[in-house]
């Protein structure tokens, strides 16, 4: 489907996995300390693809003619919060507090990059939970340690099973990949 090597650059298994199921070949290439701030004044709707653009701009100088690298970026925002990766489980128990019984959204920014070209889009995906006890929250974030996921949850672990009750979008978009949409992205740069 396409000529280019493509490098996903992500340290994440979730995304590995959502990757690997398209059949496209990839490598993962990864450069820590890549700054993820983002103006205070940007658009909400616009941060992930903003810091999937800045992490773009740093792999762009290393990368080789023949290279096709993809960097993703996902938030979740509840009304005009938003929410990154919990520095630990009490930031972790607040979070899953904030969005207990509430719709929020989760908006994942994708940007491909090759030496000529370059393509970014932003998916977003609203998220239903139900009212959660402290109990089911205490449970959650004790036995899987939701450190490295925005909002604090996996929609595809435990907390997902019990207590989303809707969702409008992709799925896969929660759990931190739009395939789908890379898939069709990726299409264009075989053309």
């Amino acid at each position: 489907m396409i000529s280019y090597k493509i490098i996903l650059a992500s340290n994440s298994p979730r995304r590995k996995e959502l990757l690997a199921g398209i059949d496209v070949p990839f490598e993962v290439r990864v450069i820590d300390g890549i700054d993820e701030s983002y103006p205070d004044t940007l658009p909400t709707k616009d941060i992930a693809e903003y810091i999937a653009k800045k992490k773009a701009t740093a792999y762009r100088e290393t990368m080789a003619g023949d290279e096709l690298v993809i960097t993703a970026d996902t938030i979740v925002v509840l009304g005009s919060q938003v929410m990154g990766k919990p520095h630990d489980a009490n930031e972790a128990c607040s979070m899953l507090r904030q969005l207990s019984g509430q719709t929020h959204q989760v908006i994942t920014g994708v940007t491909l990059t090759t030496k000529e070209r370059q393509m970014s889009f932003s998916v977003e995906t609203d998220v239903t939970f139900k009212n959660l006890s402290d109990e089911e929250i205490d449970y959650y974030v004790t036995n899987y340690q939701p450190f490295d996921k925005a909002g604090s949850y996996g929609i595809q672990e435990w907390i997902g099973h019990i207590g989303v009750t809707g969702m409008s979008g992709s799925y896969f978009n929660v759990m931190g990949l739009p395939v789908q949409r890379i898939y069709e992205a990726l299409k264009t740069f075989s053309i």
